[in-house]
């Protein structure tokens, strides 16, 4: 029988002796911890391709990218023709503030290769960051309306761009949003991270320095989780209001892991 336990006291499930990934009592466990943990983590699963596909439909509905429901994560342009938008990643995000109205459900990795040194991925919970604000700043924060942004976060990765690399980041969507998410269940999260170009009727260094405020407030110690990949490790998370990012690594490195995404149903509010 899997036993779990806290990867952190505000976030995460690690599962062990986990012998039938695919065994439905512990799918429906899997789908609670995402739910309200965030972050799930079983070591040395060591899934192929489909299996991870198998799980990850037990989860919803897993999108296809470029045509195929395993996207590979890696610095190599080789491996992966995105490799130099990846860069964005090194900065702390949510997947599809930009893209969708409807964000990615969750997202889940499997360790394919791994970095000899860095390349971990930290988690911050935004959930507990909120519910921990004082109730002064959640009512502050109740109105606000921010605009995400592609070159936002590509500045951040890269902030000398040629004059064609910012004008095509710039000619991509904007998107404005509220600040905190009101969820259909009554939750409350915070939409953050490096595509938060700036807070709609405030001066703009007045909105950069609370964006980075709030930043800091939601990647302390006590939401988040570091995990040190391990070869065959298999980690999921709650994409719509665990911020993420990847640890820096050598380019030349051979870390590679296999994504996938389930499709969300719930638009952001």
């Amino acid at each position: 029988m899997p036993e779990t336990h806290a990867l952190n006291p505000s976030l995460g499930v690690e599962f062990t002796h986990v012998t039938d990934p695919l065994d439905e009592k512990l799918v429906a466990r899997c789908a609670e911890a995402l739910k309200w943990r965030g972050v799930l983590l079983i070591r040395g699963l060591n899934l192929d391709d489909e299996q991870q596909i198998a799980l990850s439909s037990k989860l919803g509905e897993v999108v296809s990218v470029r045509g195929k429901r395993i996207f590979p994560i890696s610095l190599d342009p080789s491996k992966n023709p995105s490799a130099e938008y990846l860069r964005g990643t090194f900065h702390w995000h949510l997947d599809g503030t930009t893209d969708d109205d409807v964000p990615v459900k969750a997202t889940t990795l499997t360790a394919r290769h791994v970095a000899m040194k860095g390349g971990g991925t930290e988690f911050a919970n935004t959930y507990a960051a909120y519910e921990n604000l004082p109730e002064q700043d959640r009512k502050r924060y109740e109105s606000l309306r921010v605009v995400h942004s592609f070159a936002a976060a590509q500045l951040r990765a890269k902030p000398d761009p040629s004059e064609k690399e910012l004008a095509r980041w710039r000619s991509l969507p904007e998107r404005e949003m509220s600040l905190v998410w009101r969820r259909r269940d009554g939750r409350r999260s915070l939409v953050i991270g490096t595509t938060a170009d700036r807070i709609v009727g405030m001066a703009p260094d007045e909105g950069r320095a609370l964006l980075d405020e709030l930043q800091d407030w939601c990647t302390q110690d006590r939401f988040r989780y570091t995990h040190d990949w391990q070869v065959g490790d298999f980690v999921a998370w709650d994409n719509t209001a665990i911020l993420h990012r990847a640890l820096p690594y050598d380019r030349s490195s051979e870390r590679l892991l296999h994504r996938t995404t389930v499709v969300g149903d719930e638009a952001f509010g």
